[in-house]
């Protein structure tokens, strides 16, 4: 009977050490916002854990680690005449050379492309850029859609929506940009970004 205890101990820890790693990566309930704190204001996400469970785990994890506070929104994204999206989430921005930001670093985990019918590159959108044209290649950097690009649509994960603080991504798209570039002469900081209940974000 000892052996037979020692068994259902072990299978029990072992069944408690998965569902303790599996939470560790759980996309979380769909009540959860995400704060974007920057140097211009505040901007307030929505996710989408159903559609886009794998993207939106590993968003959450990334500012639960506080990877992303001191990040900048490094790049103002152009379609022809326009900029179509503001763009951040590289951790070379943060104290590293200006000609590196956008390329991310080589040891990032990447999460595999999930598209759904339900979420528009539309103005608002956050989604996940990535490496050349490989769609499962993204890492840490984002953009925010500043007006609509359905040619996106099925070529980057898009997992949310901005619900506050578009007049702040207005402001960020309009930065100067140096000379033949798409980065910002001062780009944005993000201060800090944090997981919070939809209830408990404040104007």
């Amino acid at each position: 009977m000892k052996n037979i205890r020692f068994r259902l101990t072990a299978i029990s820890l072992l069944f408690l050490t998965v569902f303790v790693i599996s939470c560790g990566t759980d996309a979380g309930s769909e009540d959860e916002v995400a704060v974007i704190e920057t140097n211009y204001g505040k901007i307030v996400v929505e996710l989408f854990p159903k559609e886009t469970p794998k993207t939106v785990a590993n968003f959450k994890n990334l500012i639960r680690e506080g990877f992303y506070n001191g990040t900048k929104f490094h790049r103002l994204a152009r379609a022809t005449d326009k900029v179509a999206a503001i763009q951040g989430g590289d951790p070379n921005s943060i104290n590293g050379d200006p000609a590196t930001w956008g390329t991310g670093q080589p040891n990032q985990k990447t999460v595999p492309a999930e598209f759904s019918q339900n979420i528009k590159h539309v103005r608002g959108t956050i989604s996940m850029a990535r490496r050349g044209n490989d769609i499962n290649s993204a890492t840490s950097q984002f953009f925010i859609c500043v007006t609509e690009m359905p040619n996106w649509d099925g070529q980057y994960s898009a997992f949310g929506k901005v619900i506050e603080g578009m007049n702040v991504v207005d402001t960020i798209a309009r930065a100067p940009v140096l000379p033949k570039t798409e980065r910002p002469v001062d780009p944005v900081v993000v201060t800090r970004m944090v997981i919070e209940k939809r209830n408990h974000t404040k104007p």
